[in-house]
C-alpha cells in the first residue's frame, strides 16, 4: 500500500524510502525509479521511459529499471556508476547525477544549473559529450559545491543550501524588479 502522505513530500520520500530500498535490495522498481525522474524533471518521464525500454531488452518498465539500477548496485565505482548511466543508456548529466544522488547522497551531487549559477561556473559541462571531460568537470563541481556549501553540513544538504540561497536570492530579486525588469539569470551569492 502506498502512504500517501510520505509521498507528498517527494524529496523526503525519495531520499528516506526509495534510497533505503535501493540499498537493502540492489536495485529500484519502476516506480520508484520515476519518483526519482518526476522529482528531478517531471517533462522527462516519457522520453526516459521510452529510452528504457529502447535500451534493453524487456518488455516492461519495471524489468528495464530493475536491470538498470541492479547494475548501477553492482558497479565496481562512482565513475563506472555515472558512466552506465550516460554512456550506456543515454540520461544527460542532470538527470543522471539526480539518480545517482538519490542512490548515493554521499558520493553525488545534483548537477543543476541554478547551483552553475549561484557557482559562476560549469554551465558547458551540459553539453560535453567525451564522458572523461564530463567525469572530470564533474568532479571539480562537486569539489565546488563542497567547498562553498557551509562546513559541517552534508553534500547532499551543501547541494540544497546553495540551490536554495539562489532561490531566494532570484525571488528577493524579482520581487524588486516586479518580476520583470532585465532579469539576465546571473547572481553573486557572496559565497
Amino acid at each position: 500500500m502506498v502512504d500517501y502522505l510520505a509521498q507528498y513530500d517527494q524529496e523526503g520520500y525519495i531520499f528516506e524510502v526509495v534510497q533505503k530500498r535501493f540499498v537493502s535490495q540492489g536495485y529500484l522498481n519502476a516506480y520508484d525509479f520515476f519518483c526519482i525522474i518526476i522529482w528531478k524533471a517531471n517533462r522527462a518521464k516519457s522520453k526516459i521511459a521510452q529510452r528504457l525500454m529502447k535500451n534493453s531488452q524487456f518488455d516492461n518498465l519495471d524489468d528495464a529499471v530493475k536491470e538498470l539500477t541492479d547494475k548501477i548496485c553492482k558497479a565496481p565505482d562512482n565513475k563506472k556508476k555515472l558512466r552506465l548511466l550516460i554512456v550506456d543508456w543515454g540520461f544527460q548529466l542532470p538527470m543522471a547525477s539526480a539518480i545517482l544522488t538519490v542512490l548515493y547522497p554521499n558520493d553525488f551531487t545534483v548537477y543543476d544549473v541554478r547551483v552553475c549559477d549561484a557557482l559562476f561556473d560549469f554551465h558547458s559541462l551540459r553539453n560535453m559529450i567525451n564522458f572523461e571531460n564530463i567525469w572530470s568537470g564533474y568532479q571539480a563541481y562537486k569539489q565546488k559545491v563542497e567547498l562553498f556549501g557551509p562546513s559541517g553540513l552534508s553534500l547532499r544538504d551543501k547541494d540544497r543550501y546553495i540551490w536554495a540561497k539562489s532561490f531566494s536570492m532570484q525571488l528577493e530579486e524579482d520581487l524588486q524588479n516586479c518580476f520583470g525588469k532585465g532579469d539576465d539569470g546571473q547572481r553573486s551569492l557572496n559565497l
